[in-house]
C-alpha cells in the first residue's frame, strides 16, 4: 500500500503548528481520541503566496473558525461467537484419539460459532460433492435456466461406475426421464450416473465452480466428474467400456500393488475433489439460513436430504429422537483395509428449530467400519447433549422444516 500523507490540525490551535502524519498515524489518532479536521483552504491562496495559517489568525475575530471538532469513537471489532468449551474439548479428543486422518467441524446455524478439529485441511469429498451439484441445479432453476421438468435422456455412453442403480433403466435408445428424477436419485441413493447427468445438464464442473465462487464458498474443490475422479484415484486411464459390469474392477486389479498405492497416496495428499470441513459447514449453515438458494429451492433440497437412504449408521445414528438430520454421505475407494474418504455432512435440527451444520470427514484410515460409525455418532450425540434450547436466546433460522 502507498504511504499517503494527511494534513491535520490538533486540538490546540494556538501554536498554528501543522503536523503531517501517514495513513498509519491517522488510524492511531482516530483510535486514540478526538480529531480536529481543518476545512479546505480557499482556492488560490497558495498561488498568491499567502500563508494560510497567518491569514486564518488575522481573521479569527471576524470569521468562522477554520476548524471543526469531529468525534471519532474507537471501533472495536465484534467478538467472534464462542462455542461450548465442552463441545470443543470433545471434538478435539475424538479427533486426536481416532486412528486415521480425520477432520471434524460443527457450526451453530443460529448463533454462528464454530468448533473444529483439522477443520481447515482438505479431505477427499467423494459423493459429498453431489451436494454442490444439487445446489448448482437449484440455482439454475432459480435463474430460469432449467426446471425440474427439464427432460434428460441417459444412454449407454453416459454410464459411470460403482453405485449407479439407474443403469438398469438404460435400454435400447436410452432412459428418458426428468431433472427432478435424477436429482432425487443422486441425493437419496447417491447414484453416480444420475448425478453426472444432472451435472452435464446444468453446465458441467465449471458451472459448479462458478456457483461456489458467487456464493463465496472457498476451500472446496470440485473434481472432473465421477469417471475421471475414480480412474485417476485408482491410477488407470478411463475408457467407456469400464462402465459396463465389473470391467473397472478387472482393469484395476491388474495394476501392480505399488502403482495403486502410489495413486492412492497422491490422491489423499492432494485430493482433486478436496474440501475443508469448515468450508462445508459454513456453506450448509448459509443454505439453512436461506443465503444460497431461493426459499422454495432451499426447502426442497433440505427436505430431499432428510430422505437420504445412505449412511444410516453414520452421523444419523447418533441423532436423538425428535431431531431431524438432512445429509449427504461420501465413500471412497479401498485398498485392502485402507480407505480414502469416508464422510458424512449435514444439518441437525433440534425440536426447538435451532440447527447445527456438521461435517465428519475421514480422509484415510484402516479402522474397521464400526469404529468409524462410533466416531461419527459420538459427534452428533455430543452436539445434542450440549444443545441449549432456543428459549435461552437462540435466534431461529429462516428455514425450519
Amino acid at each position: 500500500m502507498d504511504r499517503v500523507a494527511f494534513t491535520l490540525r490538533r486540538q490546540a490551535p494556538r501554536t498554528g503548528r501543522v503536523r503531517r502524519i501517514t495513513a498509519g498515524g491517522l488510524a492511531f489518532l482516530c483510535a486514540a481520541s478526538v480529531l480536529t479536521i481543518p476545512l479546505l483552504k480557499p482556492a488560490g491562496l497558495e498561488a498568491r503566496g499567502i500563508d494560510a495559517a497567518s491569514s486564518a489568525n488575522a481573521r479569527r475575530s471576524t470569521a468562522q473558525p477554520a476548524t471543526q471538532t469531529v468525534s471519532m469513537p474507537t471501533l472495536a471489532p465484534a467478538p467472534a461467537p464462542q462455542g461450548s468449551p465442552a463441545l470443543a474439548a470433545i471434538i478435539q479428543s475424538l479427533g486426536q484419539q481416532f486412528a486415521g486422518r480425520v477432520g471434524i467441524a460443527v457450526q451453530s446455524v443460529d448463533r454462528g460459532w464454530t468448533v473444529d478439529y483439522n477443520g481447515g485441511d482438505l479431505f477427499p469429498q467423494q459423493s459429498v460433492s453431489k451436494l454442490w451439484v444439487a445446489m448448482t441445479m437449484f440455482d439454475a432453476i432459480d435463474r430460469g435456466k432449467v426446471s425440474l421438468a427439464t427432460p434428460v435422456t441417459i444412454r449407454t455412453e453416459d454410464l459411470t461406475l460403482f453405485h449407479q442403480p439407474v443403469a438398469a433403466m438404460v435400454k435400447g435408445s436410452g432412459y428418458q426421464t426428468t431433472l427432478a428424477d435424477l436429482f432425487t436419485r443422486a441425493m437419496t441413493q447417491s447414484d453416480n450416473t444420475a448425478n453426472d447427468s444432472v451435472l452435464r445438464t446444468v453446465g458441467g464442473p465449471e458451472a459448479v465452480r462458478a456457483f461456489l465462487a458467487r456464493r463465496f464458498v472457498s476451500n472446496v474443490r470440485f473434481g472432473p466428474g465421477e469417471r475421471l475422479l475414480q480412474s485417476q484415484t485408482a491410477g488407470i486411464e478411463w475408457t467407456q467400456d469400464m462402465a459396463m459390469g465389473r470391467r473397472f474392477y478387472a482393469v484395476r486389479s491388474q495394476l501392480p500393488l505399488a502403482s495403486r498405492q502410489k495413486a492412492l497416496d497422491n490422491y489423499v495428499a492432494n485430493p482433486i475433489d478436496g474440501a475443508a470441513p469448515l468450508a462445508i459447514v459454513g456453506a450448509l449453515a448459509k443454505l439453512k439460513r436461506g443465503q444460497m438458494l431461493s426459499p422454495g429451492s432451499t426447502a426442497m433440497l433440505i427436505g430431499t436430504m432428510q430422505d437420504a437412504h445412505t449412511g444410516p449408521n453414520r452421523i444419523k445414528a447418533g441423532v436423538p429422537a425428535g431431531w431431524r438430520y438432512a445429509h449427504k454421505t461420501g465413500t471412497g475407494q479401498e485398498l485392502g483395509a485402507r480407505q480414502a474418504g469416508y464422510n458424512d455432512v449435514g444439518i441437525m435440527t433440534a425440536p426447538d428449530g435451532s440447527s447445527y451444520a456438521i461435517a465428519v470427514m475421514i480422509g484415510d484410515t484402516r479402522l474397521p467400519i464400526p469404529k468409524r460409525w462410533e466416531l461419527m455418532q459420538s459427534v452428533s450425540r455430543a452436539v445434542a447433549a450440549l444443545h441449549q434450547p432456543a428459549s435461552t436466546g437462540v435466534v431461529a433460522s429462516s428455514y425450519n422444516r
